[in-house]
């Protein structure tokens, strides 16, 4: 693609706002406050595993070296109960609440994690007793680990100050198709992993000697890139089968901007050169939220310039990216809209490649790639990140149906479907992704398609990554919680029984990350038993392994070869974003008391005003 760059074009604004922590449920949090968490970690993972090994009684009573009450067969690389416990503790002391919501969260996750953990150990026990058979330390240890990362996103979500849950409208035509999809293709994944992991190879016994939470064997490692790289595959062969074809309606492009002098007229041009590519006619509607710079002054010259398309600015006082959002929707008169982030610059055949999409009438979203502007720290871990995730995952996503966020940097709609749902939903994170995630469950299409490739800016400094990812992994808890209905109802969609459950999992996974390597470090420097399986190339299993793998895979089948070089920087800023996560935990306020999110008193509970719901 091309698109014009300022050289150096980079906003220098400190980036906090209304969005960056909707004070009804999250706060700042200062920097001190994870590394204060993660230092107590270390303390008490070290006091943990000092007391299970050294102390006869607790030595003599957890035989497998870790919180276990049941003899297992095998040994494991890691405890992991002693470590989830060491992380739920600390936690507790440091998230963002009282002292009588930090206690009571500290116990909830404790003994819910307990008790599960529990019934696992009384069934290998009872199956001992009735059949003489021991079940495997090293399955006990991965779901265990599984079980951690569940109760600590879901207790977050009971005990945690969320948006409250709405009804949401499903529509199950295409459900049955998308589940007997991920089945089957789960099925040849599983199969696959676990024939490669049985193989007598070399290579195969060191993958499985080197791998750290509970003793991950090899099977284990491929199933997940197994089943995306099948769901890919699908999907490509998918494209070829949906109709596309040129379809050129009227279009208007949303653009929510606050302070954006720095980059307000490259955005225009850009939008106008796509104009040009497009056969239709295209109006642009700058939604000046509050600006105290010169962005209208600049916004009204440069569109007075367009050779292609026709524009206003329209100013909306109250602040906020989704107030801006709705007061366009409202304003827009043609039958498909585009929002467009004020600091993306979208490419030449964007909107063409895009509207193609929507000649099929099932179609009720369209994304694509953001492109990194290149140049600075991040810039090339973004380039990495994005083409596994908006290359490589969403595009397999597609071919279950399962897409849930079509990126609000640029995102092109079906009028009617974001109006029938009351708008972009205000007061909280993830307005992008709650609106795409809702047409989705409507029964239409959400299409990621990488042909459509945009210049979106990544923050260059720390601070300002640090606002951005904090603000983007808080929204899968206001997303969930919201959207709860999808989660707990009865009625079966593959998004709400199988995808938001696997992202809340993978978004506690992601929390525990650096105090999992810090724990893996702790157990290998120690070696408080004779057992310990732990080797040091297991740590680096963490950090490498599967990314490593599936980044490079992701930047072959996009085309892009040269982001094989940017594999490093991207590992780093892995474990940076994996920090944020913490971070961003730590932001999420805590009520005193729990709720049972599931309960009928939750599900019944009235709208906040905050919220604007259909």
């Amino acid at each position: 693609m091309s698109a014009p760059v300022a050289e150096g074009a980079r906003s220098t604004n400190e980036f906090w706002s209304v969005d960056s922590a909707p004070k009804k449920f999250a706060g700042k949090v200062p920097q001190w406050r994870a590394v204060a968490l993660v230092a107590t970690f270390c303390a008490v993972s070290f006091l943990l595993l000092w007391s299970i090994n050294q102390i006869a009684f607790l030595d003599q009573t957890f035989v497998n070296d870790d919180l276990i009450f049941s003899p297992y067969s095998g040994t494991h690389s890691i405890p992991v109960r002693a470590f989830i416990t060491a992380f739920f503790i600390s936690f507790a002391m440091f998230c963002s609440g009282t002292w009588r919501g930090k206690i009571g969260i500290g116990i909830d996750m404790l003994f819910t994690f307990f008790l599960l953990c529990a019934l696992m150990d009384l069934v290998n026990i009872l199956f001992f007793l009735l059949f003489e058979i021991k079940y495997s330390l090293h399955v006990i240890e991965i779901i265990s680990g599984m079980i951690g990362f569940a109760v600590f996103s879901f207790k977050l979500l009971e005990r945690g100050r969320m948006p409250s849950r709405i009804d949401i409208e499903i529509c199950h035509k295409r459900n049955l198709g998308a589940t007997l999809r991920l089945i089957a293709v789960g099925f040849i994944a599983a199969v696959t992993s676990g024939w490669v992991g049985a193989l007598d190879l070399k290579l195969v016994d060191d993958m499985r000697s080197v791998a750290l939470l509970g003793g991950i064997g090899p099977g284990v490692f491929l199933f997940l890139p197994t089943l995306f790289l099948i769901l890919y595959l699908v999907a490509r062969i998918d494209a070829l089968v949906y109709k596309q074809a040129d379809f050129a309606p009227p279009l208007t492009i949303i653009v929510p901007a606050h302070n954006e002098e720095y980059i307000i007229a490259n955005t225009i041009r850009a939008m106008d050169v796509a104009a040009g590519n497009y056969a239709g006619p295209i109006e642009i509607l700058i939604m000046n939220n509050n600006s105290e710079d010169n962005t209208k002054a600049i916004a009204e010259a440069t569109l007075a310039a367009c050779k292609h398309a026709s524009g206003k600015v329209v100013d909306e006082k109250k602040p906020g990216k989704s107030n801006a959002l709705n007061s366009g929707l409202d304003a827009v008169q043609t039958e498909y809209f585009v929002r467009v982030d004020a600091d993306t610059l979208i490419g030449e055949k964007s909107i063409y490649y895009a509207m193609r999409h929507f000649a099929d009438p099932e179609v009720g979203v369209v994304g694509g790639l953001p492109v990194p502007p290149m140049g600075a720290r991040f810039d090339r871990a973004r380039f990495l990140e994005v083409i596994v995730k908006h290359g490589f995952y969403s595009v397999g996503m597609g071919a279950i149906n399962c897409v849930v966020g079509i990126p609000g940097m640029l995102a092109i709609y079906q009028t009617a479907l974001p109006r029938k749902l009351g708008g972009f939903v205000e007061g909280m994170n993830g307005e992008d992704t709650d609106i795409s995630m809702r047409i989705g469950e409507l029964g239409y299409r959400l299409v990621c398609d990488p042909r459509i490739r945009y210049i979106s800016e990544v923050p260059a400094t720390y601070h300002h990554m640090r606002e951005q990812r904090m603000r983007w992994f808080r929204s899968v808890y206001h997303i969930s919680a919201r959207c709860r209905d999808l989660i707990y109802s009865t009625r079966k969609t593959t998004r709400g029984k199988v995808i938001l459950p696997y992202m809340l999992i993978n978004s506690g996974r992601r929390a525990m990350m650096v105090p999992l390597i810090a724990f893996g470090c702790i157990e290998y420097a120690t070696s408080f038993t004779e057992a310990n399986t732990l080797q040091w190339q297991a740590v680096l299993a963490v950090l490498i392994g599967a990314p490593s793998i599936m980044a490079i895979f992701a930047t072959l089948i996009n085309g892009a070869p040269k982001g094989i070089l940017y594999v490093p920087e991207y590992i780093i800023f892995r474990i940076l974003r994996a920090y944020f996560t913490l971070e961003s935990m730590l932001s999420i306020s805590i009520k005193d008391e729990g709720e049972h999110i599931f309960s009928r008193a939750a599900l019944a509970r009235a709208r906040p005003a905050d919220i604007r719901v259909a």
